[in-house]
């Protein structure tokens, strides 16, 4: 990182890659579970895997996923999404991954702690200079 702070122009670049790789994953994976599994299917999967509410927060957690993404690609309120994402992801590696070990194959955590972390990292970072945040007021976007 000292690297980056010496260089502005590469921690920028560093923040606009986290951050539009991140939020493009959690877009797609709300896509899926609003177009491939549907919502009907999600939400049952979602009572078999032990996640309470199942039928509540399928609809929350697809939508959150593909707006939360969107904003984190835009870098629009991108703390606010990131701090939610970085809950939801850590929600479902307890809830659900981490008892089948750390490889994705088994059902593992490794996705989802990678998309909680680099969710985590723009959370702390922010979203840098490439982005919507950066032309609203400070007292909004915190």
């Amino acid at each position: 990182m000292d690297n980056a702070i010496k260089n502005p122009a590469l921690a920028t670049a560093a923040q606009t890659t986290v951050r539009v790789v991140i939020g493009f994953l959690f877009a797609a994976h709300g896509w899926q579970k609003f177009l491939q599994f549907t919502l009907d299917g999600t939400a049952p999967a979602f009572a078999q895997m032990g996640v309470p509410a199942a039928g509540l927060m399928a609809p929350v957690i697809a939508t959150l996923e593909v707006v939360g993404g969107i904003a984190l690609i835009l870098g629009v309120l991108t703390r606010i999404f990131a701090v939610l994402l970085t809950a939801n992801m850590l929600g479902a590696n307890f809830l659900v991954h981490i008892s089948a070990g750390v490889f994705v194959e088994a059902g593992g955590f490794e996705l989802v702690l990678a998309l909680a972390a680099g969710a985590a990292v723009i959370a702390l970072l922010g979203a840098g200079r490439i982005s919507v945040d950066r032309f609203i007021p400070a007292r909004f976007a915190a």
